[in-house]
């Protein structure tokens, strides 16, 4: 059943991709990562992301990234080459800059510069809303926790370390929770229409969803397509202003198959001199620019 309407089309299109990822032979998963393959030198190789592809494997996943590293790698050397190795991760539904590394030395040397936050990371996201102020830095601690709804289900929160005194409205200090993770996002806003605004951020720190949950949470603009955190007591399909709809010529009960706008657009790497890679947005998150008339800032 293919639907009429262009945008049902495309979202039906984006999905049935996400599927037929997982339904592929390794080998053809590991030829379509090596033909979106964007720099290679000894010591690393870099990536562009597709959307959809999950980086680690778990319940109900038979494709991911990790799975398919020794195929890769022999395909890009020889069939001697060693497997390569993951050296940070981007959620399923991210896309843009990866980087892997040719050996264990490598792939532990970029870890702790990820970990020391000497790689600078910059992406892109479609909110909803207009941040207040539209630049500026979100710092609160971000922590895990399980959803007591219908469907009891996992969620990373903010675990603030401040809120106000109900009797004077003052800022009082309150118990840190022990196993909360300082978090810190750097955003600006690149342009701003249809109820939307195209943000761009730097994670400072590198919290599981950090991203995600700074602008839910943080500034109250969630991601367009993020249904996970567009709600927090409930597992439900974002809610879209009308003027959003009427721009992407969708329907409220169709919003489910609106995929997460986020990108991982560059990535820069301390390697002896800095290395920086770009990736370009994909087809979905340039075609939805357009519909929304968010105007695309130039590199």
């Amino acid at each position: 059943q293919i639907p009429k309407d262009p945008t049902q089309r495309w979202l039906r299109e984006l999905a049935a991709l996400s599927q037929q990822l997982q339904q592929v032979h390794p080998n053809v998963l590991a030829k379509i990562l090596k033909q979106r393959t964007i720099y290679q030198n000894e010591e690393i190789v870099v990536i562009d992301k597709p959307y959809g592809l999950p980086v680690h494997g778990g319940p109900g996943i038979k494709n991911c990234i990790a799975d398919v590293l020794p195929i890769l790698a022999k395909m890009l050397e020889n069939m001697k080459a060693a497997p390569l190795h993951l050296c940070h991760r981007l959620d399923k539904e991210t896309t843009g800059v990866m980087v892997l590394a040719r050996s264990k030395e490598a792939a532990e040397k970029i870890r702790l510069l990820f970990k020391t936050r000497q790689v600078e990371k910059i992406y892109w996201a479609v909110v909803l809303g207009d941040p207040d102020p539209v630049e500026g830095v979100v710092e609160i601690p971000i922590v895990e926790k399980e959803v007591q709804s219908h469907q009891s289900h996992y969620k990373m929160t903010l675990a603030p370390n401040y809120r106000l005194c109900p009797e004077d409205g003052k800022l009082m200090k309150i118990r840190k929770k022990r196993n909360a993770e300082s978090a810190v996002t750097r955003y600006r806003r690149l342009a701003g229409a249809s109820a939307c605004s195209l943000l761009e951020l730097q994670p400072i720190t590198g919290v599981k969803h950090q991203i995600r949950v700074h602008l839910a949470y943080g500034l109250g603009c969630p991601i367009l397509g993020d249904h996970k955190y567009s709600h927090w007591s409930k597992l439900a399909p974002q809610k879209l202003p009308e003027l959003t709809l009427r721009r992407l010529k969708l329907e409220q009960s169709k919003a489910r198959h609106l995929p997460l706008h986020l990108h991982a657009h560059r990535l820069c790497l301390p390697l002896g001199q800095p290395l920086d890679f770009v990736c370009k947005l994909p087809l979905f998150f340039q075609k939805t620019l357009r519909k929304l008339e968010l105007d695309i800032p130039k590199d």
